[in-house]
Order: structure tokens, then C-alpha cells, then sequence
């Protein structure tokens, strides 16, 4: 409930997709067309694509768009304004892809709609006698109690840098990556979420609910992760350290979404403390090394040496 983007180029906010001859996909902004090749400028760095292999462009646009035909090369476009530190623009959209693909205790049962909730009878009000003046008196005195909100979250960006004062760690950010708030508001667990525009790529750091030692919360997890994703398959599993704290890495495959995915979890012992970091990218597209590089630099850079 993935990563050469180290470079200092930002992500364009909003990706058209590129579906090439042999099924493959490809997201970014074509800024250039020049000798039958379009120039793309993606999450990581610029890719020229010959327009032979190229089925359709499939611009990021309102719904009802039309899809570009490969056959005829689009004017230079600028490059989109980087991305900000906001959450993507359609926050249903996002809370609920993260939930299915995320398992942060990690994973809850959906939340409910306004339509499931009108759907409830309505209480039979014919029968009751009317209230007296005490009654209403007394229930105009005692107003429900409010609930207890938790302190918001500090942390800041700088750069390349992602620090959290409240549960004191920085790690390394990509520069295609964005804060996704609404994945963090719908997993209970989640500390931070983050990446790229699209959610081709996801980066979450939660906290585990658990007095469970290491090696026995790491199973829980993972054990999540097979119930998730259609065709799990585990990859490898090791024990490491990550920020000079013992950790269990575990790296998987398996199918969410209409998507197969690459993923690398991470449990990590901190004093009695249980972290996770979760990090997982499309694994059909040709970027998936160069995803799972910046996704394994992300966490190698864990650092808990931050206080509040």
C-alpha cells in the first residue's frame, strides 16, 4: 500500500503516452521532430523514438481526446514546467490506484462513498413522540466531542533532498518526483508518498503498528505484498542494512492495475521501531533499469540521523 532520474532535469507535470508497433509504452513530451525521429523528453532524460515504430500518441488531455496518429510528426513543443511538490491533479484517481498496489497495514478496506452511505434505510421518524423542552435543552448541551487530530507532518524539500522532522529521516528524492498527499491520507501506515506524475513509478515510506521483532514483521509485510498483486512472484530476499539500521529487502514482480511492476521492499529495524520503504515501477517499460536504479539509490540514502 523503479530509478538514472538523478539528473537536474525536471519531469515534464503532464506526460503524453507513446504506444510503440511491438505493445510497448512510453510516457514524456515529444519537444522535437527531426530526421523521422521524434525527440521525447521523459521522467529520465530525453529519447529519440523512430516514427516507424510508433502506433499512436495518446496525449495527456480532458477526457473524449482523440489519439495523434503516429504517421504525422507534431510541432516542437517547450518543455512543460517542472513538477512541484504538490499531489498529482485527480486525487481519487490516485488514492485508489496506491491502495491496490501499496500494502501499508498497510493495506484497509476501501473506504466507503457517499453512495454506499445514503444507502443505509432511513431511521423511521413517524413513531417518535416529540421531544420536550428538557430533552432538547439536554441535547443542545452536549455536543459530540471532537476527534483528536494528529500534529501535522514537518518536512521540507531541498533540491534533490527529502527531509521528515517528525519521524527524523532525509533520503534522496529523483527530480521527476512529486509529494503524492492523497496516497498518504488513504494508507494508514504512510509516512510520505511519493513520485512521478503518471504513477508509473512509487516511492512510500511507512511505519509498522507492530512490537513484532525484525525478521517476523519483515514476513508480515511481505506476506501482504502476495495477497496484492495477481502472479506474485519473489525475486530474491536478503538481510542488509539500510541508514546503519539491520533491514530485510525483498524483490518481487507481480500484477496490479493492468500493470506488471517491479518492486523492492525494505523492512527496516529502528530502536523499536519497524520502517518499511516500498518502491515499485512499470516492469514492461524500457526504462524499468534505469527506474529501479533511482528506486534503489531512494533507499540506499535512507538517513536517520535527523532530529526534530
Amino acid at each position: 500500500m523503479a530509478l538514472a532520474i538523478a539528473t537536474c532535469i525536471a519531469a515534464p507535470s503532464f506526460a503524453d503516452e507513446i504506444r510503440l508497433k511491438d505493445g510497448k509504452k512510453l510516457y514524456g513530451v515529444i519537444v522535437a521532430y527531426e530526421d523521422n525521429m521524434f525527440k521525447v523528453k521523459t521522467d529520465y532524460g530525453y529519447v529519440l523514438v523512430e516514427k516507424d515504430k510508433i502506433a499512436a500518441i495518446v496525449p495527456n488531455s480532458p477526457a473524449g481526446s482523440e489519439s495523434k496518429s503516429g504517421s504525422q510528426p507534431p510541432k516542437s513543443e517547450p518543455a512543460a514546467t517542472p513538477a512541484t511538490n504538490n499531489a498529482a491533479a485527480t486525487p481519487a484517481a490516485t488514492e485508489t490506484s496506491a491502495k491496490t498496489k501499496i500494502p501499508n497495514a498497510n493495506v484497509r478496506p476501501a473506504i466507503p462513498t457517499a453512495s454506499a452511505t445514503t444507502s443505509a434505510p432511513a431511521p423511521n421518524v413517524k413513531s417518535a413522540a416529540p421531544a420536550t423542552a428538557t430533552e432538547l435543552s439536554t441535547t443542545a448541551a452536549a455536543p459530540a466531542p471532537p476527534k483528536d487530530e494528529p500534529p501535522p507532518v514537518k518536512e521540507e524539500i531541498q533540491g534533490n533532498q527529502y527531509t521528515n522532522f517528525t519521524h527524523g529521516f532525509k533520503m534522496y528524492k529523483a527530480p521527476s518526483w512529486a509529494l503524492i498527499e492523497d496516497a498518504r491520507k488513504a494508507l494508514p501506515n504512510a509516512i510520505v508518498a511519493m513520485g512521478t506524475s503518471n504513477e508509473s513509478t512509487l516511492m512510500v515510506i511507512g511505519e509498522e503498528k507492530t512490537k513484532e521483532p525484525l525478521e517476523t514483521a519483515a514476513a508480515s509485510v511481505e506476506k501482504r505484498l502476495r495477497e496484492i498483486y495477481v502472479n506474485y512472484r519473489l525475486i530474491s530476499q536478503k538481510k542488509t542494512t539500510v541508514g546503519g539500521m539491520p533491514a530485510v529487502e525483498y524483490k518481487y514482480r507481480g500484477m496490479a492495475d493492468d500493470h506488471d511492476w517491479s518492486g523492492t521492499l525494505v523492512v527496516i529495524g529502528r530502536g523499536k521501531d519497524i520502517l518499511t520503504a516500498l518502491g515499485m515501477t512499470f516492469a514492461e517499460s524500457d526504462l524499468i533499469q534505469i527506474q529501479e536504479n533511482v528506486i534503489s539509490r531512494s533507499i540506499s540514502s535512507l538517513d536517520f540521523t535527523v532530529h526534530n
